[in-house]
């Protein structure tokens, strides 16, 4: 197995993403660097990003992209942890048709999440008993879909900009929880293609590339900016990062610079 690259795994239920990326790295070489890009809760199943080797560099990248979920939802029932985990209430049924928004939305992460409070997960904050109340942040829901329906079950195809919370937009409905949760899709990864190693290069071909000449490539591998004469688009298609290529593969990411110039934010060579 390469050493640098994107493994697609399909996380099943009842482990974490940590117990993934662990049973991962038993499996690889001593001292090899193993992540993932992106959590998924214990109840959740589906795609999970594990990164080996040199690909932990590009973490932050791919926690970036888009996701898509199927989600179930029981209507007129709460739930402490807004999953099967947490206590569960009777409660009302939200008010028909179901509001499903999308676009640019305010949501605020449900206190059992992993963001962090102080230095610690919030999870852990309330699972020892403490009032956990996290500030709303602005997600993006591009498809809310109510695929099925038969009585207090429901079932949900949703696709998403990065750090939104499928659980908060199911208890958003009114009184509901997520009872299953499945992320089919991160960017241009898929769930179907579970098991597979994608090569370095070929997991970040999403990204723009800019190829280099001997000289500028040697110059970028050691983190030092190169000159760039052609233009990118602008506006909010605008390229943030692009890959840095010369005749042997992937040397850096780079972001483009005002100034023209390519500056190397993530290295891959040495």
């Amino acid at each position: 197995m390469s050493q640098a690259g994107v493994l697609l795994a399909d996380k099943p239920p009842g482990v974490t993403s940590h117990d993934v990326v662990a049973a991962e790295r038993r499996r690889l070489p001593r001292g090899t660097r193993v992540g993932h890009a992106g959590t998924l809760d214990p109840f959740a199943t589906g795609l999970l990003l594990i990164l080996i080797g040199r690909a932990t560099r590009a973490q932050r990248f791919l926690m970036a992209l888009p996701k898509a979920y199927e989600a179930e939802a029981r209507l007129g029932w709460t739930s402490s942890t807004g999953d099967p985990e947490g206590e569960l209430a009777p409660g009302r049924f939200p008010p028909e048709p179901l509001a499903l928004p999308t676009g640019v939305l305010r949501q605020r992460p449900p206190a059992y999440s992993a963001v962090r409070v102080g230095g610690r997960r919030a999870y852990a904050r309330a699972r020892a008993g403490e009032t956990v109340e996290l500030p709303e942040r602005e997600v993006r829901v591009d498809r809310f879909e109510l695929i099925a329906r038969d009585g207090e079950r429901a079932r949900f195809e949703i696709e998403c900009g990065s750090g939104t919370y499928v659980r908060s937009l199911i208890a958003d409905l009114g009184d509901a929880y997520c009872t299953a949760l499945r992320r089919t899709a991160i960017g241009p990864f898929h769930v179907r293609d579970a098991g597979r190693l994608v090569a370095l290069e070929d997991a970040l071909a999403f990204l723009p590339g800019v190829a280099l000449a001997a000289d500028d490539a040697r110059r970028a591998g050691h983190g030092m900016a190169v000159p760039h004469a052609g233009a990118f688009p602008a506006g909010p298609e605008a390229a943030a990062v692009v890959r840095l290529l010369d005749a042997d593969g992937l040397v850096a990411l780079a972001e483009p610079r005002p100034d023209g110039t390519l500056k190397p934010v993530v290295g891959f060579r040495g």
